[in-house]
């Protein structure tokens, strides 16, 4: 088994926003969140994956291809906020392609966007998705 970190396509999409000044400078890194919100100020964000599909290696000691589907839900005091939000993340993930959080050959495409939603407190939501494909050595 190698020594090198398990890397995901959310840990690559929260790299990608936590490189993003534009973006954390709205959304302060320590409210940039994996797993989950809870009772954090606003504004928030939350980056989880929704899917993950990975091609089965032939020989031992080769790397698969693997693709995640990640989401990164919004959490804002206001609907103008979650537009420019939205906007943040995909300028600061979209297109994106190299060795990003140690994954190597990444790629980077937008997956849709989630429908606007009323959030706890009175707060705005809402959902951007990417799909994030890199190579992860095979087990």
């Amino acid at each position: 088994m190698s020594d090198a970190p398990i890397v995901t396509g959310s840990d690559i999409i929260g790299a990608l926003m936590l490189a993003s000044p534009d973006l954390v400078a709205v959304i302060p890194a320590e409210r940039i969140k994996g797993g989950r919100l809870g009772n954090v100020p606003l504004p928030a964000a939350l980056v989880a994956i929704v899917s993950s599909v990975d091609r089965q290696a032939l020989k031992q000691g080769s790397t698969v291809r693997r693709t995640d589907r990640v989401s990164v839900t919004v959490r804002t005091a206001s609907h103008r906020q979650r537009k420019l939000l939205i906007r943040l993340i995909r300028n600061a993930c979209s297109g994106r392609t190299g060795t990003i959080a140690g994954a190597e050959k990444v790629a980077v495409l937008t997956a849709g966007i989630g429908p606007e939603m009323d959030g706890p407190a009175d707060s705005f939501e809402q959902a951007q998705d990417f799909k994030v494909s890199f190579n992860e050595p095979a087990f």
